[in-house]
């Protein structure tokens, strides 16, 4: 069985009092997307374009079963996830490229 990359992943309103969390195989797309309100719905509506989090999957099903938990999560729980590996909340996507999170935050 191969291997394939799934991502969850939290945008956020560039004031970060916005949250959206979604799952994806193509994480540089989707964020493209979502910056050039590509797809209209919930996330061009309230200009969530910031990527604050993701995580990598290697199975659909355990992103899918992480996006379904980090959606359960209140907003105050979700703010400490990506506090963790992204104190500042700087936009992880820059210039059509994925930024890593400093680990040593």
């Amino acid at each position: 069985m191969a291997l394939y990359n799934y991502y969850v992943y939290i945008l956020s309103h560039p004031d970060n009092n916005v949250l959206y969390v979604g799952v994806t195989n193509d994480l540089m797309r989707r964020v493209f997307e979502h910056k050039n309100k590509l797809v209209p719905g919930f996330t061009s509506k309230y200009n969530v374009t910031k990527l604050v989090y993701f995580e990598r999957f290697d199975f659909v099903d355990l992103a899918i079963n992480r996006e379904k938990q980090i959606k359960g999560y209140s907003k105050i729980k979700k703010t400490a996830l990506i506090n963790k590996s992204n104190p500042d909340w700087v936009d992880l996507y820059n210039d059509g490229k994925i930024i890593l999170p400093d680990p040593s935050k």
